[in-house]
């Protein structure tokens, strides 16, 4: 079983080589932050809920944006994007309720208590 990332180099370091590395980045003695990203915690279909009515808000001020271009302007490269961007049905996203998983969308085991 592989464990760990693949070797940077043609092979993987020795303990002494990567505690070398380690020294040699850390000599100037200044603290090294790292950041991440904070843990999304919403379900997946809260995810997929989430950026639809901004998508059909973007796509309504692209339609405007369109719709106010001037008449030489309508042939080009940006108006054929922004026709593409407004000829996509998002009603379809908007209804599209996906699934809870793990059996927690059955009507079924809704209509059971839980003691059964």
């Amino acid at each position: 079983m592989a464990r760990g990332r693949k070797p940077l180099g043609e092979r993987a370091l020795t303990a002494a080589e990567r505690s070398a590395r380690h020294r040699a980045t850390h000599q100037d003695g200044a603290p090294r932050i790292r950041y991440r990203r904070p843990a999304d915690r919403r379900s997946k279909a809260q995810r997929w809920q989430d950026p639809v009515p901004e998508l059909v808000e973007l796509q309504e001020d692209y339609r405007a944006w369109l719709d106010a271009s001037p008449e030489n302007l309508q042939e080009s490269v940006t108006a054929e994007a922004l026709r593409a961007i407004t000829e996509i049905d998002l009603s379809e996203l908007e209804s599209v309720e996906p699934p809870r998983g793990y059996g927690r969308d059955c009507a079924a085991r809704r209509a059971r208590p839980a003691w059964a």
